[in-house]
Parts: structure tokens; sequence; C-alpha cells
């Protein structure tokens, strides 16, 4: 089995604040704007009667930017929703299950690192806790880490450029911008169950604990706190020179980072999802 360690959601050139870790734990991966995408950020469902619109507003619309666009225009274009792995975020179709695209050189990655079916995606990006102040959310600190706060098991690799997608996978960022002709356009399909777990689904979001947060405390998001056993296998894109005297130093190459899961990594990846999955679903 492989785990990847793919980072996703806003950054500093694209969004330009931290995604949000909700006053209840709820980790809400805010998704890079894209103007090729139809589904917009006031489209995606946080509650009854609050949507991912309204909580960056909140936080403080006018700081998003992304090159070549105005502040302001950002919240009207579409969104990269991707990995798509909370169910509550929009109607659903019955059939429908998480997924995530992936295509370019990414792709090519994963090719020549022989991911396939059955292997796991942890996702993780920028977050910063909240509070509620005067109604309105509020970030603690603005700077943030890098934190876990997703998952999907691979049941299939599907190639964009065919012929024969199902419908219900068609409303995907990736599908929509097929004619765009991406090389190596692909949607990974979750599994229906996990197979370290079977009572858990395949794909899921989590609740924030300690143990999802891999930057080390007291230094920048890319300084990680990974556990000594991870020195006991490859992690691509990294080497022994990663492993520094006081932390793991992450690559700034590169979003998909494909890690040999020796049997202690597998009994940490379940560990992670089962005690930190989220509860609404």
């Amino acid at each position: 089995m492989k785990i990847i360690l793919s980072r996703k959601g806003f950054d500093s050139g694209f969004g330009g604040i931290p995604s949000p870790i909700l006053p209840n734990g709820e980790m809400l991966s805010l998704p890079i704007p894209d103007i090729h995408s139809s589904i917009k950020f006031s489209d995606l469902v946080v509650s009854q009667d609050q949507n991912y619109e309204q909580i960056i507003s909140e936080l403080g619309n006018h700081e998003l930017k992304l090159k070549g666009i105005g502040k302001q225009a950002i919240m009207k274009i579409g969104c990269h929703l991707d990995p798509d792995i909370r169910q509550n975020s929009l109607h659903r179709d019955s059939k429908w299950k998480g997924l995530f695209g992936q295509s370019g050189a990414a792709q090519s990655h994963f090719r020549n690192q022989n991911v396939t079916v059955g292997d796991i995606f942890l996702f993780f990006g920028w977050f910063a806790n909240t509070f509620k102040k005067n109604g309105k959310l509020r970030f603690e600190n603005k700077k943030g880490f890098h934190a876990i706060y997703g998952y999907l098991e691979i049941a299939e690799i599907i190639d964009l450029h065919s012929h024969d997608i199902p419908t219900w996978m068609q409303y995907h960022p990736h599908y929509r911008s097929r004619n765009i002709r991406i090389p190596n356009d692909t949607l990974y399909v979750a599994t229906d169950r996990l197979s370290l777990n079977n009572d858990l689904n395949g794909y899921g979001t989590f609740k924030f604990k300690t143990n999802l947060k891999l930057t080390k405390e007291g230094f920048s998001r890319s300084r990680w706190n990974l556990p000594e056993f991870f020195r006991n296998t490859t992690i691509s894109y990294h080497s022994d020179k990663s492993w520094k005297s006081e932390y793991f130093q992450s690559a700034a190459k590169g979003q998909e980072f494909v890690i040999e899961a020796t049997d202690e990594i597998q009994e940490w990846t379940r560990n992670i999802i089962i005690d930190s999955q989220s509860s609404w679903e």
C-alpha cells in the first residue's frame, strides 16, 4: 500500500488566507478559484443557513487573491472542488461517492510511483483556528499550520479522455475542463468502505485533533513533526537530507508526496482516520 500526502485548498498564491477550522472543530478546506468550473463558492453548503462564500466573507474576502483576477471578482467565478470528499457540500446523485482529479506532471508522478487501486490519499492544507466575535468568524492566528483534513481510498482510476464517463461524475471540475485537453487528466474514485476499517466510508473529512497537525509547534508551516518511523521508508520528492535535527523539511516542489507504507505507517494512517473522521456526513 502507498499513502499519498496531497496538498490542497487555499495557499499563499491562490486565495491568500488559510482554510478555517471552525469553532466546532470542522476542517473546512477552501477550494481554489477556477474560472472553468461551474461550481460557485455560494453553491457549497456548510450548514443549513451558511455557505462557503459567507464563511470566506466573514473571514475577510478583501484579502483573497488570484493572479490576473481582481480581488472582489474571485467570489463570482467558479471554484475547483477537488478533492470532493465532503458529502453534504452539494446536492448529490444517488450514485455519488468521493472523487479526486489530477492531471499533467502530478498525474505523471503518480503513474511513475505506481499509485493504484487500494492506495490512500491523505489530503492536507494550510489551516488556522477560528472563533466567533460579535457573531462573526475570526482567525485566532492567520499564520496557521499544515494539517491533514481528509482522505480517499482508491477504488477506480478513470482516464477522463475516454468517452464513457458516468453521468454522476460529470459535474466534477476535471471533467468540466476536459475540452482544454490537459495531459493525463484523471479521476480517482473512492471505495465504498475503507479497507483499514470496514465500518468507515472510503472517503471523508475530519474534525480537528492535534494528531492531524503536521507542522511542528513553533516552526514554519513546511517544517513537520513526522513520527520517527517515517525514516524507514521512501517519500517522493524527499531524501535523507529532509530529516533535520529538530524537524522534517517538507519539499516546496510538488504537491503530491507518495509514501511506501510500512506496517507502522499503515497503522498511523488507520488511527488518524478512525480518531478524526468528521461526524457529519
